[in-house]
């Protein structure tokens, strides 16, 4: 298998980076990332990894735009406020990179149906507002043997991690608890920012260049333009990833 003329075109830049080249680029081409949530994360996310080349996006939300998305959620616009968020983000994607598979999942993300919907995904990528739906999907990552990709925002902070065990703790070993859900304050360059992010973490894993930020929380306060990193331990006794019960 080898590139088309028009995808050594389109990656051309990216695979003058040292490393990449077309092996790399390949290597995105056969990738298939799941991303749950096409708001606020998921659309930098989803953007940024439909032009990169990952071979196959499959996009997951049940919910449809509301008018109160669009100063952060830039797959959708007025027109698609009736219409699913993971249909509208394949119409967006579908218009940047005509070279790439994009799967539209209309479905909610709960304990019996998750395994299923990520199915043969190499990552999962955390675009969701809530803490529940990230236990299930790290215990799916867990389980799968496959990364977790968090993400999450408030206001103009945005945080990121790689989660990976047992070269990493899980998000569970991070997060014991689940706060009460609530309408949070947001900047839309936050989520873009921490969003991107999110991807290019996704592309150094499936690509093998670079290093991730397993085993570290990176936070990135806009509002004062600080980044600050801190360690994330393993929990021996994690009821999804210790010994026994996780990849060891």
């Amino acid at each position: 298998m080898s590139l088309t003329e028009p995808e050594k075109k389109r990656y051309t830049r990216q695979m003058m980076l040292t490393g990449w080249g077309e092996e790399a680029q390949l290597k995105l081409r056969r990738s298939v990332v799941f991303i749950a949530g096409a708001g606020g994360l998921g659309s930098p996310v989803s953007f940024n990894l439909a032009v990169a080349g990952v071979g196959t996006l499959r996009l997951c939300d049940f919910d449809k735009p509301d008018l109160s998305n669009l100063n952060r959620q830039f797959l959708h616009d007025d027109s698609r406020l009736d219409m699913n968020k993971a249909e509208s983000a394949r119409l967006t994607l579908g218009k940047l990179n005509p070279h790439i598979t994009l799967e539209a999942i209309s479905a909610k993300i709960v304990d019996s149906n998750v395994d299923e919907l990520v199915g043969d995904a190499d990552i999962i990528v955390d675009c969701m507002d809530n803490i529940p739906t990230r236990f299930l999907l790290n215990a799916c990552a867990v389980r799968k043997r496959i990364p977790f990709v968090h993400g999450s925002v408030w206001g103009m902070e945005g945080r990121v991690s790689f989660f990976h065990p047992p070269k990493s703790p899980c998000f569970q070993c991070f997060v014991k608890d689940s706060p009460p859900k609530e309408v949070f304050p947001v900047v839309g360059a936050t989520p873009g920012i921490t969003g991107s992010i999110q991807a290019m973490e996704t592309l150094k894993y499936l690509t093998g260049i670079g290093e991730t930020l397993a085993g570290r929380l990176l936070c990135c306060d806009f509002s004062d333009m600080r980044f600050t990193e801190y360690r994330i331990d393993r929990d021996p006794h994690c009821p999804v990833c210790s010994r026994g019960r996780g990849r060891e």
